[in-house]
């Protein structure tokens, strides 16, 4: 039988696997960290600062992000946007997920265990 632990071991398996496309998703106009936190975290994925930040900071040495620090409205804070390269990511990676979000409905739908 599966453990509480092992069963959250692996939807955080399933979580990760999303967050890189739910974070360019929000990103056609800038963003910083916390305002991009909150706004994932409304439509439904919350996401830690410990895995926001560090995701940010490698998609933005990867050119994926464009970032500027903006000191306009008091303290100092880093935007993030989608860089050319990013937008052409993010229309790759949303047509490999509704792919693989169809394949899966029918996966799950045709061949699931029954629940009893």
């Amino acid at each position: 039988m599966v453990n509480d632990a092992s069963a959250a071991k692996l939807e955080l398996e399933l979580r990760r696997g999303v967050v890189v496309l739910a974070t360019l998703s929000q990103l056609a106009a800038p963003r910083y960290g916390y305002e991009l936190r909150q706004v994932l975290a409304d439509k439904g994925l919350p996401i830690e600062e410990g895995t926001l930040y560090p995701l940010l900071r490698r998609l933005d040495s990867q050119g994926v992000l464009d970032s500027e620090w903006r000191t306009d409205s008091g303290s100092p804070r880093r935007y993030y946007a989608l860089s050319n390269d990013g937008r052409r990511l993010f229309e790759q990676l949303t047509a490999t997920w509704r792919d693989l979000n169809e394949a899966m409905e029918r996966l799950l739908t045709e061949g699931a265990p029954d629940a009893t």
